[in-house]
């Protein structure tokens, strides 16, 4: 048994991308000064780090970014942590700046459309606001929308094994799967099915 989906286009999802990372903004804004250097879910990042990282687009061209993979020897997770790392260093206002950028708002990860865009910016906004205690930033359709879109591909996104499970959003009319109950507001369950663990240690198993 599966909840209510929705055939949604990029119309419909690219301008919860706007509104996700505006609302990340807003609650780095509105936060005390040590914010930025708060844990997150990314296991070694503060939230400078994340911010840096999804703003990446806004901070690197196309040929820029070319670039920096070709340093990184295609790897991707370490030209991450290498940009990371570095741009982690901005001004926080700039780093805020990033986050209300038309440019960033308006782009998509390459072959992944609007979906992959929401998902970045949900994800990683989750990354911020669940160590927090604090509900999403992301307006509650694009978060079941992210979540739509990782139990659609069963975990393979990041790798997570869902083999016998079923997932219950404890905070909207949503579930998926069949067989032994994972409950939890859907933030969570976004943030269980991107790999990261709870504040209550819950993880699901790898593959």
């Amino acid at each position: 048994m599966t909840g209510t989906r929705h055939d949604r286009t990029d119309r419909d999802l690219q301008p919860w991308v706007a509104q996700t990372y505006e609302g990340l903004a807003a609650l780095l804004a509105d936060g005390p000064a040590d914010i930025w250097d708060a844990p997150t879910l990314c296991e070694g990042w503060q939230v400078r780090h994340v911010v840096a990282h999804v703003t990446m687009p806004v901070h690197l061209t196309p040929e820029q970014f070319g670039a920096e993979l070709a340093a990184a020897g295609g790897d991707f997770t370490r030209l991450s942590d290498t940009v990371a790392a570095r741009d982690a260093a901005l001004p926080t206002t700039d780093l805020e700046n990033a986050l209300r950028s038309p440019a960033l708002h308006a782009w998509q990860p390459p072959g992944g459309g609007a979906a992959g865009a929401l998902s970045h910016a949900v994800i990683h906004s989750l990354d911020v606001a669940l160590p927090m205690d604090g509900p999403p930033v992301a307006p509650t359709e694009a978060v079941t929308a992210v979540l739509d879109h990782l139990s659609a591909a069963e975990g393979a996104f990041f790798g997570i094994d869902l083999t016998g499970l079923r997932l219950e959003a404890a905070d909207a009319d949503w579930s998926w799967g069949d067989g032994e109950p994972i409950r939890a507001d859907t933030g969570e369950l976004v943030a269980l099915l991107s790999g990261r663990s709870l504040a209550d240690g819950r993880h699901l198993r790898r593959r």
